[in-house]
């Protein structure tokens, strides 16, 4: 049986061409790496051709491009043969529509807020302009809606076999409401003239029968169409019949009788462009085809974990990750529901079961205490891990570096709150309006408040978004925590500073809102429903705002060193010091012990060894300097320029710099590359919403930035510039390497559960999505795995470049987790003192549970310990000592006993070094060092 609490975690992308059945034949390589949870990403039914299964259409079915559920058995019975556990990637608060696989979205379409699954999509039916009755916007047409009903590609069609109408788009199927059914009948009739028809008598009759099927009548429909289809000769006449709705080019009789039509469903066509300024339902961020799903909604709870229960009381799932839980209405609520449906699955089982969230905190914000949740998936400690190892000089000299190159300070505030002005006026325009009329309909529901305009209640809702400093608060509907109040209270003074007009207490009313305050005992009566929804809802937006504002706009603007523009990161951060991280594991330990540590995941912005040559930049800013100015002169000739126009931009020019260091192949490039490298370009720039943009794309400057990459890895027109990138290349590869090293070490024995993302025991150069899900060859993988019972580690450095040494560590690292599985679930940490005159350069701690103990050491900052990246550190090469006064140290000196065991003989394998211990003071050996 796993351990409740993973020793380590493996990240599998499941596709359509990686199925159950391939990770089935994963499972024995993972076990012999030491991973004790295979972590999959979602596998309920998604779109079909999906590539990541976050547009689940079902959440109740497996999905058939898996395996189905026959696959799925195959692969929980390996899990069981090898005693690995299973982690699902859920995702509770969208689910895909649009097209025709959605049978609750395709109901809702239909028969509108009478579906009984209405209640499980966040739709604002009354707000569609326009509109004498209420419906949802569906952006889906590529075109206007009139050059579309024109060219007939919006056409009504008959299921003969369901006896439905339905309007189709394309892919895109559109119930029409049963309602309209007898007015269609009818029209048919006519067309086919087909009155005097035996068909066409039982037809009308039919439809006069029935007058609309309106609701609450919706239990008629079913017999209604089942009568319908039972008509002989039906559907002939029907298929004659739907001339009367073909429209197309001169035909405006039939353009104009299914405009009227689509016109009166609970639904209206539009250009997808409307989707950013007019939709009406919560999307996944601004994603069109990922609505919101209501799970407070306990109907909607039920239905979509059914799934999920089945598995929990088969035992054949052992944890939970719960993506985007800033999505949802009330998180604490959520928690509290699924781990009551927890033990009720488990029955009489009392083993924890695991669950971590998918939460980015803001710096210095304290994760909320969840139920039954053991912590994140572990953002804040890729971005610590970064931080310690970065070196703190040469961050400073890359802040001048890049006010030079970008003209302005190196401040990110600036830029964060340009780039939520531009979502704002953009992306989420839709979403924003519908919380300011929300807020004007609070504020004209009572007369000391009716005074205050939409326009200005608009202005000072948009100054407290673009102050609001983390992704979301966590209000209940009983109210605000202390911190949380606090948090609004001091956005709102600084969204006050900013306002010049007139205040006359709109502020305060924004305040009371946004806490509820306003429906409190004592105050003027104010719609309690509406305070509540507009407190509730604002949270449900500030993290799609901020999310599309920062990581999707702002890390694509500053690139003063892309290692630390990482999700859940902060591009302007500082080095972190390794007394203040040795104070963040000591809380981490105390406080959250077992959520996950990880160093790449499927949403990482580049891979996590590419990460680690960025940091190298940091310790030889000088050379960096001098490379990027020369790069720039020679690669100056194969700039695009059209009159006003650059491409790439000169902050453009400079991230990609980094980005090719970071992705340069050790072993020359592939065919492939140059794609890459142009497919990255295109998806930054347009990200960063300045040059162009994936609304309002520039294809001059697309093209001109294609152009250049192409040129500049040219050889037969580059091949000085190349022949430079090529050897600052190679040492900043080893300097990545090393950094790999020590950021791989930590992960594995700080406090929490390693994860690893598939493929990433090779040296892992990826850029972000979808470069980071390309396929990962297991059998080779497997194939060095096997080879590595006992590493030759002198050989494995001298094949540095193959990742195959990374691999060795990997498993040498887990074995170790596996041995001492108590001591990492539940040990304390402490920092241990490293003297002498490489101090500055080790990080040095203990962990320990009774008396076993571990000791980690890893080192940082590289350059000087290994000629600028020329060649691998040696162990004679470092001076100082590691005092290990309280603890007995296997396999190093530990038989004489050393109070202080030099760096060179801790590290003289690699320049990392993990050993067994014990707790207990040796009194022999060293006792001083200044």
């Amino acid at each position: 049986m796993p351990p409740a609490i993973p020793i380590a975690t493996y990240r599998l992308q499941l596709t359509p061409d990686f199925d159950f059945d391939a990770a089935t034949a994963v499972v024995p390589y993972l076990k012999a790496l030491g991973i004790s949870h295979l972590y999959a990403s979602p596998f309920m039914k998604a779109r079909k051709g999906s590539t990541h299964g976050y547009d689940i259409v079902d959440h109740t079915q497996f999905n058939p491009e898996l395996g189905g559920e026959a696959g799925f058995v195959r692969l929980s019975q390996a899990l069981k043969q090898h005693d690995i556990g299973l982690i699902l990637d859920f995702v509770p608060n969208h689910v895909g529509v649009h097209f025709a696989d959605n049978p609750r979205w395709l109901d809702v379409l239909e028969w509108g807020p009478a579906s009984p699954h209405a209640a499980s999509f966040d739709i604002d039916w009354e707000l569609l302009p326009y509109r004498a009755r209420g419906g949802v916007l569906l952006p889906i047409i590529g075109s206007s809606y009139g050059e579309a009903l024109e060219k007939g590609e919006i056409e009504l069609r008959y299921d003969s076999g369901e006896g439905s109408f339905s309007a189709w788009y394309f892919e895109h199927r559109l119930p029409i409401a049963p309602e309209r059914y007898s007015e269609i009948l009818r029209t048919i009739i006519k067309e086919a003239d087909a009155e005097d028809s035996e068909a066409g008598k039982q037809i009308l009759a039919l439809a006069s029968h029935y007058k609309g099927l309106r609701h609450p009548n919706r239990n008629e429909a079913p017999a209604f169409k089942k009568a319908l289809t039972g008509i002989p000769g039906s559907a002939e006449i029907i298929a004659r019949g739907l001339a009367a709705y073909r429209a197309g080019a001169g035909r405006a009789a039939p353009i104009t009788a299914l405009h009227h039509l689509l016109e009166r469903q609970h639904y209206k066509l539009g250009h997808w462009r409307l989707a950013s300024s007019d939709i009406n339902y919560r999307r996944f961020f601004d994603i069109n085809t990922l609505a919101g799903l209501r799970v407070e909604d306990a109907g909607t709870f039920d239905a979509i974990h059914r799934l999920v229960r089945k598995l929990i009381t088969e035992d054949k799932l052992q944890g939970l990750r719960l993506d985007h839980i800033d999505g949802l209405r009330d998180p604490a609520q959520y928690f509290q529901r699924l781990r009551r449906l927890i033990r009720e699955a488990q029955g009489s089982t009392t083993r924890p079961f695991y669950m971590v969230i998918e939460k980015i905190l803001g710096e210095h914000e304290a994760l909320p205490r969840f139920s039954g949740v053991h912590g994140t998936t572990g953002y804040e400690w890729l971005n610590t891990i970064t931080q310690v190892l970065v070196d703190g000089t040469g961050l400073d000299a890359l802040d001048e570096i890049w006010r030079q190159i970008s003209n302005m300070p190196p401040k990110l505030g600036p830029v964060l709150k340009e780039a939520k002005r531009r979502v704002l006026e953009t992306l989420l325009t839709s979403e924003f309006t519908v919380l300011t009329r929300l807020l004007a309909r609070i504020a004209s529901g009572h007369y000391s408040t009716r005074d205050y305009s939409a326009d200005s209640l608009r202005q000072a809702l948009e100054l407290y978004v673009l102050h609001f400093p983390v992704y979301r608060t966590y209000l209940a509907s009983t109210g605000p925590t202390a911190p949380d109040r606090a948090l609004i209270s001091e956005t709102i003074e600084k969204a006050r500073a900013e306002w010049f007009a007139a205040d006359e207490g709109i502020f305060d009313f924004l305040r009371d809102t946004l806490t509820m305050d306003l429906i409190g005992p004592g105050r003027p009566p104010h719609s309690t429903p509406r305070v509540r929804r507009f407190a509730l809802k604002t949270q449900q937006f500030t993290g799609p705002m901020m999310a599309k504002s920062l990581e999707d706009t702002s890390f694509y603007r500053y690139q003063r060193l892309l290692a630390l523009n990482e999700v859940g990161g902060d591009p302007a951060a500082k080095a972190l010091s390794t007394d203040v991280f040795h104070e963040a594991m000591k809380v981490r330990a105390s406080e959250w012990p077992h959520g996950m540590t990880a160093t790449a995941t499927h949403d990482t912005k580049r891979g996590e060894d590419a990460r680690a040559r960025l940091i190298a930049l940091t310790e030889i800013p000088g050379e960096w300097t001098s490379a990027v100015a020369r790069w720039k002169v020679l690669n100056a000739p194969h700039l695009v320029i059209e009159g006003g126009m650059r491409a790439p931009s000169a902050t453009s020019e400079y991230m990609l710099y980094q980005a090719l260091l970071g992705a340069w192949p050790l072993g020359g490039r592939d065919n492939v590359f140059l794609e890459r490298m142009q497919a990255y370009a295109l998806k930054a720039a347009r990200e960063g919403k300045q040059e162009t943009s994936w609304l309002n794309p520039n294809e001059a400057y697309e093209a001109g930035l294609k152009i250049f990459i192409a040129r500049i890895l040219d050889r037969s027109v580059s091949a000085e510039f190349l022949n430079s990138l090529e050897t600052l290349a190679r040492r900043v590869s080893l300097l990545g390497a090393l950094n790999s090293l020590s950021q791989i070490t930590l992960k594995a024995t700080i406090p929490g559960v390693p994860d690893f993302y598939q493929g990433t025991e090779f040296w892992d150069l990826s850029l972000v999505d979808p470069d980071n899900r390309r396929p990962v060859d297991f059998t080779e993988r497997a194939a060095v795995l096997a080879k590595m019972e006992t590493p030759d580690w002198n050989s494995l450095v001298q094949s540095w470049s193959s990742g195959h040494l990374k691999l060795a560590w990997t498993r040498h690292l887990l074995k170790l987790r596996n041995e001492l599985a108590e001591l990492f679930t539940h040990g304390d940490y402490q920092p241990l003192e490293v003297t002498g005159a490489h101090r500055d350069h080790v990080i040095a701690f203990a962990r320990h549970h009774g008396r076993d103990a571990v000791i980690t050491a890893v080192t940082k900052s590289f350059a000087p310990l290994s000629q600028g990246g020329r060649a691998w550190p040696s162990a004679e090469g470092f001076d100082g000592w590691l005092n290990l006064s309280a603890y007995s140290v296997e396999g190093i000196g530990s038989e004489s006993g050393q109070a202080e065991l030099p760096l060179s003989a801790l590290f003289r394998h690699l320049p990392v070094a993990v050993l067994k211990a014990r707790v207990g003071t040796i009194k022999s050996g060293r006792k001083h060092h200044a």
